[in-house]
Formats: structure tokens, C-alpha cells, sequence
């Protein structure tokens, strides 16, 4: 047979201006990485967490509310992101007052959350689904109006009050942390966590400054390795070029966070939205969904809910996608897979179409006479003799998995809601 080749039909658009840092060069930006640390040991986010997370759409908008975390829940089900393994349902800043009781204890917004946040945990949980919360590892929280709270100094407190409302997740953020060392200040919420006896996945959110791929594998789940993402071309490309080398890092329970979603916030072309989330599956990143789902139209919920793109960051092998080659512009990652195939993503960072190629070999697979090749946007088979080559539209990615004689069946394993 041939060489595999496909192209992606996609509407080109304009993209933002630009907003972020020059990243570094892949090649160059991370030192060799040492052997992970060990995971925290509990069991939880065995695969990358799944779910969504208010902040990129709303901030602190009126809009956030418990009427749109219900609706948010509800719409995992019905539209069913639930069954493909969307799973928490997160709040980010402003859910609380701006000060603390008689006792010291956090008190959730009275307007946006009328009926607390155990009452909202509970409507999560009805759902089949899990309730993440947020909170800064600083005296303050990162929004400066309204500004809430933070939890220095009141780790114990606040993880036990988090623990009693039936809360999931915690996104834990760097603001107003009165320099004490960032390590210092993750280990004590952690530990405080652990004393509440409640399984609560840890995001730390430290912004990748004191390069915590290196120390939070046994102290967090996940943990930010850049700065904040915003909805434009620029910015979602300088977070995964700061990402990509951070392969060695990542593993069951301990995982690279490129930040949340943008998909669907309007920012962006469909055809680059769709590179967002395939190199986000490919670094087995969090797949935290940025939007608002209430307003979504069906190619975002196409995007979001595609079940053999989301296969490739839940595969329980828990490997991050590596760079194979990248030449102007024209980039190549390959993920190793449980059944022993690879995902490859073909992927043009350039303003015209490319061919981006590359080969069974350099992505790893053994030696073959030929190789079946499935497409995960068009959903279709190929096969090659070797070669994996695609027409790539600009700003756009070609998301394959290939597999070798005697690998799985190429469908892949997305692991389940209860393993992560």
C-alpha cells in the first residue's frame, strides 16, 4: 500500500494578536529530567481529570452562579460529556464572601450562592458527578474585586470546611503568598488535606515558577506549568511549546497542567481549536472545559466531546506525548499507548498549508510491512507502508493512531470515571 495522507477541511480564520512570552525551544527548555516522584499514593487521577472550570468564560462575572454550576451539571448528562468522562464540576474564584465568620470559616457569596456550597455539592453528586472548589495559597485570592480570602495560615481549617461541604477537587493558586516558599506552602495544604480522610484530587496552581514537574508528583495530582491562557492563536501556543518538553515529568496521579480549555470561547477558528485540544490530549494534559456549555453550538460540543481524541489523554498508560521532530513550523509528537500503538499528532504552526510527515520508525513502532492508520477527526482507516504523512491546513493539527501487526485494535482504552 501507500503512504497514509489526509487533510483536514477546515475553515481558516484571522488569528489574535499576540500575547505571550517567545516560548522555548522544545529542544532546549528543560533540562534531562530525573525519575518522577512518586505519586501521592491515593488512587486519584490515574488518568488526567476531566471536567470543567468556570473561570475562562465568566471570571467573576454575575453570571457565576449556583444556577450556572447546576446548569453545568446538567448538561454533562444530558448532552452526554458525563458518559465520556467529564467528570468534575469546578468553581473558581469569588464563590465566598470577602471575609471570614466570628469562627475564622469561609462563607460562600450570598447572592451567587444563596443555598451554600454543601446544597450545590449535593446537586453535583445527584448527577453522578463531583464538585471542585478554589481557593489561593496566599492571605488573598487572585481577583482583587471582590477578592475573597486565601488560605495561608488556615490550611487545616479551610480543607476540613471544604471536606464537610463534599467538595472533590481543590484548585489551589499562588496569589498574595507573602513569600513564603511555594514548596513550603503546597506540602502544609497537602497535608491538611490528608487529615480531612476525604478523597480530594490537588491541583496546584503555582504557574510552573519554581518548577514543580520536578517536587509536586508526590504532594499534588496536577500542577500549572505556565502562566494563565488567554483565547487567542498566541497564547495557546506559547503554553504548549513551554509544555511539550516536560514529557518525563507526567505519569498516573501526576500530571502537567497547560491550563484550561479555551475551545468554544471565540477566540479562536474551529480548525485551531481543534489543534488545542488534540496537543492538549496528546501531553495527557487536564481536560478542563472553559466555556460556558449553556451557550455552546454544536462544533464546540463536537470538539469537546470527541470520544477516540479524549481516548488518547485518558489512556491508562499515562504516557505525555513526546516531540519527534519540529522544522519550520512543521511539528510531530508521538504518544505511546497501552496497546502499543502511538497517537501522532501532524501539526502546522504556520499561516499556510504544510505536509507534515514522518515514520513508523521515528514514532517508535517495531518494524512492519505495513501499518493501519486511523484518523481521529475524520474517523477513518488507512493504511501505510511506513510513512505518515498529511496536507495540514494552517494553525491546524492531524491527529492519527497508528498501530503495528499485533497492537490493539487502535480504539484504545479511555480508563473510567471511578479511576480517576
Amino acid at each position: 500500500m501507500g503512504t497514509f495522507t489526509v487533510t483536514l477541511l477546515c475553515a481558516l480564520g484571522l488569528t489574535a494578536p499576540a500575547h505571550a512570552a517567545p516560548a522555548p525551544d522544545p529542544a532546549t527548555a528543560v533540562a534531562p529530567a530525573p525519575a518522577p516522584a512518586p505519586t501521592p499514593g491515593d488512587g486519584l487521577a490515574k488518568t488526567p481529570p476531566m471536567g470543567f472550570n468556570n473561570w475562562n468564560s465568566t471570571h467573576c462575572g454575575p453570571e457565576f452562579n449556583e444556577d450556572m454550576v447546576k446548569g453545568i451539571a446538567d448538561l454533562f448528562v444530558e448532552k452526554g460529556l458525563k458518559d465520556k468522562g467529564y467528570e468534575y464540576v469546578n468553581l473558581d474564584d469569588c464563590w465566598a464572601e470577602p471575609g471570614r465568620d466570628a469562627e475564622g470559616k469561609l462563607v460562600p457569596n450570598k447572592e451567587r450562592f444563596p443555598n451554600g456550597i454543601a446544597a450545590v455539592a449535593d446537586y453535583v453528586h445527584s448527577k453522578g458527578l463531583k464538585l471542585g472548589i478554589y481557593t489561593s495559597a496566599g492571605t488573598w485570592t487572585c481577583n482583587t474585586e471582590p477578592g475573597m480570602p486565601g488560605a495561608l495560615g488556615h490550611e487545616e481549617s479551610d480543607a476540613q470546611q471544604f471536606a464537610d461541604w463534599g467538595v472533590d477537587y481543590l484548585k489551589y493558586d499562588n496569589c498574595n503568598n507573602q513569600g513564603v516558599p511555594a514548596r513550603q506552602r503546597y506540602e502544609t495544604m497537602r497535608e491538611a488535606l490528608e487529615k480531612t480522610g476525604r478523597p480530594i484530587v490537588y491541583s496546584i496552581c503555582e504557574w510552573g515558577e519554581n518548577k514543580p514537574w520536578e517536587w509536586a508528583g508526590d504532594v499534588g495530582h496536577l500542577w500549572r506549568t505556565t502562566g494563565d491562557i488567554a483565547d487567542n492563536w498566541d497564547s495557546m501556543l506559547g503554553i504548549m511549546k513551554q509544555n511539550l518538553p516536560l514529557a518525563p515529568y507526567a505519569g498516573p496521579g501526576r500530571w502537567n497542567d497547560p491550563d484550561m480549555l479555551e475551545v468554544g470561547n471565540g477566540g479562536m477558528t474551529d480548525t485551531e481549536y481543534r489543534t488545542h485540544f488534540s496537543m492538549w490530549a496528546i501531553m495527557a494534559a487536564p481536560l478542563l472545559i472553559g466555556s460556558d456549555l449553556r451557550k455552546a453550538g454544536d462544533e464546540t460540543l463536537e470538539i469537546l466531546g470527541n470520544e477516540e481524541v479524549i481516548a488518547v489523554d485518558q489512556d491508562p498508560l499515562g504516557k505525555q506525548g513526546s516531540v519527534v521532530s519540529e522544522e519550520g513550523g512543521r511539528w510531530v509528537v508521538s504518544k505511546e499507548m497501552k496497546d502499543g500503538s502511538r497517537a501522532v499528532a501532524l501539526f502546522n504552526e504556520t499561516g499556510e498549508e504544510q505536509t507534515v510527515s514522518t515514520t513508523a520508525k521515528a514514532v517508535g513502532l517495531p518494524d512492519a510491512g505495513s501499518y493501519e492508520v486511523r484518523d481521529l477527526w475524520k474517523h477513518e482507516d488507512g493504511t501505510s507502508e511506513g510513512e505518515i504523512s498529511a496536507q495540514v491546513p494552517a494553525h491546524g493539527t492531524v491527529l492519527v493512531r497508528v498501530s503495528a501487526p499485533g497492537d490493539g485494535d487502535g480504539s484504545g482504552d479511555q480508563g473510567g470515571a471511578q479511576d480517576r
